[in-house]
């Protein structure tokens, strides 16, 4: 893949891929993170696939402009953390620390080292919630493992394993649970059937308010970047 960027102001970045089985170009926009790709047939030059681009910037730039800006996590940008809104600081020791309304960093540079926080956090928290889910089922499950993925927020395989989006420590703790409970409950119901919304429903209890609100608003934990080169982010 190549990485290109429209002309004009600001400039969009611009995803190239190739395809073997595409038959024509085509142009993707993310509901997650606004990445736009461009996908070309094996054989065309990316200059015909960037003139195509160019032909449809102004639709581009329109979706792009109901998108969720994306979030730079340096000192000053605010982050949802377990869904509330802290403020990203600079700590005064070697520590991060979590309090209410902000979360202080070590250095100049918080977003690795945040992100490696979180993640954790987001382990810690995912296996106490799916080790209480499955206790309760009465089933156990082979392994848990955290992805940063833009499809689905979990999953689970036919050998008991278990995936999450390590993201999910940005919602708030009952869409974590909701999240925990849906993907034990498929140990025992591998499919979406009434009897698996039966199932979910009993670990968790009525789950539809945290279900309508990862819809509503999930795309928007997605909007958090925490690059190596981040050292400040407008506020949210």
């Amino acid at each position: 893949m190549a990485e290109y960027h429209l002309s004009g102001t600001p400039p969009v970045p611009l995803t190239l891929r190739r395809s073997g089985r595409a038959r024509r170009i085509s142009l993707r926009i993310s509901s997650l993170d606004g990445r736009v790709t461009l996908t070309l047939p094996a054989h065309l030059p990316d200059h015909a696939g960037l003139a195509f681009a160019e032909e449809k910037a102004d639709w581009i730039r329109s979706h792009l402009a109901r998108h969720p800006a994306a979030v730079l996590v340096g000192l000053g940008a605010v982050l949802p953390i377990d869904g509330q809104d802290r403020v990203v600081e600079r700590a005064e020791g070697r520590r991060i620390v979590l309090d209410a309304g902000r979360v202080a960093v070590p250095g100049t540079n918080p977003g690795p080292p945040l992100q490696r926080y979180l993640k954790e956090l987001a382990r810690n928290r995912l296996a106490e919630a799916s080790d209480f889910y499955a206790a309760r089922l009465g089933r156990g499950y082979s392994r848990l493992t955290l992805r940063d993925t833009r499809s689905r927020w979990g999953s689970c395989t036919a050998d008991g394993a278990l995936m999450y989006s390590w993201r999910l420590i940005l919602a708030p703790p009952a869409v974590l649970r909701y999240v925990a409970a849906h993907e034990v409950a498929h140990l025992q119901e591998m499919n979406h059937s009434q009897d698996f919304w039966a199932v979910v429903e009993r670990l968790y209890g009525r789950y539809h308010e945290p279900r309508a609100w990862l819809r509503e608003n999930g795309a928007s934990l997605h909007r958090y970047r925490f690059d190596a080169t981040a050292e400040a982010a407008p506020l949210a």
